[in-house]
C-alpha cells in the first residue's frame, strides 16, 4: 500500500502480460468471495477491451471489458493487493469509459458478488444495484446429492446452481455456501 504517489502506467494488456495479469487476478480476488474463481489462462475474447495498470514494472490493476450492443460489461476488475486504496480501479474505469462510448456504449454493468467493499466501491463510482440473483455452492457430497437427488449411475461431490433472489432463507438454511450475485449499471 501507499503506492499513490508513485508513477502508474495504465495502457493496454499486451499478450506479454499473461503471466501477472493472472498473479494480479488471483491475489486481488484471494481475500473476496470469488476466491475459488482461479484461472490459468487469461481467457481469449475478441473484441474486448483490456487495460492494466503498471507500477514499477508490475501489473498493480486490470480490467476487462466486453461490448453487446450499446451495453457493457466489466468481465473483470481487480487491484493487486499491496496496491489497493490507491485509486488504481478507480482509475482504471475511468480509463475504460470513454473507451466503452466511443464503441457506441451507452451504458456498463458490472457483476459482484456479497462482498461488502466490493459493493460499497460501485455505489462511489455511480453504479446502481439493478439485478440479484444466488450462486449456490454444494461444497459436500452430502449437499450434492441433495441438491441433485440420488441416481445410481452417478454420485454428486458437489455442484454450482444459480437460484432466485426469494429462495435465498431456505438455500442459506441448506447450503454452508452461498452468494447474493449482484449486477451494478450505470449510464454513461
Amino acid at each position: 500500500m501507499g503506492d499513490a504517489g508513485k508513477p502508474r502506467q495504465v495502457r493496454d494488456y499486451s499478450a506479454t502480460d499473461e503471466a501477472q495479469w493472472i498473479r494480479c487476478r488471483v491475489l486481488a480476488f484471494l481475500d473476496t468471495s470469488y476466491f475459488d474463481d482461479v484461472l490459468t489462462r487469461k481467457p481469449a475474447r475478441d473484441g474486448d477491451l483490456q487495460i492494466v495498470a503498471v507500477v514499477d514494472g508490475t501489473t498493480a490493476g486490470l480490467l476487462d471489458a466486453r461490448m453487446d450492443g450499446v451495453e457493457s460489461t466489466i468481465e473483470t476488475v481487480a487491484v493487486h493487493p499491496d496496491h489497493r486504496r490507491c485509486g488504481i480501479g478507480r482509475t482504471l474505469m475511468q480509463r475504460i469509459y470513454p473507451r466503452l462510448q466511443s464503441r457506441g456504449a451507452d451504458q456498463v454493468h458490472a457483476w459482484t458478488r456479497d462482498d461488502r467493499a466490493a459493493l460499497n466501491w460501485y455505489r462511489a463510482l455511480g453504479f446502481e444495484e439493478t439485478m440479484r440473483y444466488l450462486h449456490v455452492y454444494a461444497s459436500s457430497a452430502d449437499e450434492a446429492v441433495g441438491a441433485f437427488g440420488m441416481r445410481t449411475d452417478l454420485r454428486p461431490r458437489g455442484g454450482f446452481f444459480h437460484a432466485w433472489a426469494e429462495h435465498e432463507g431456505a438455500l442459506r438454511a441448506e447450503f454452508e455456501r452461498v452468494h447474493s450475485c449482484r449486477r451494478f449499471s450505470k449510464h454513461l
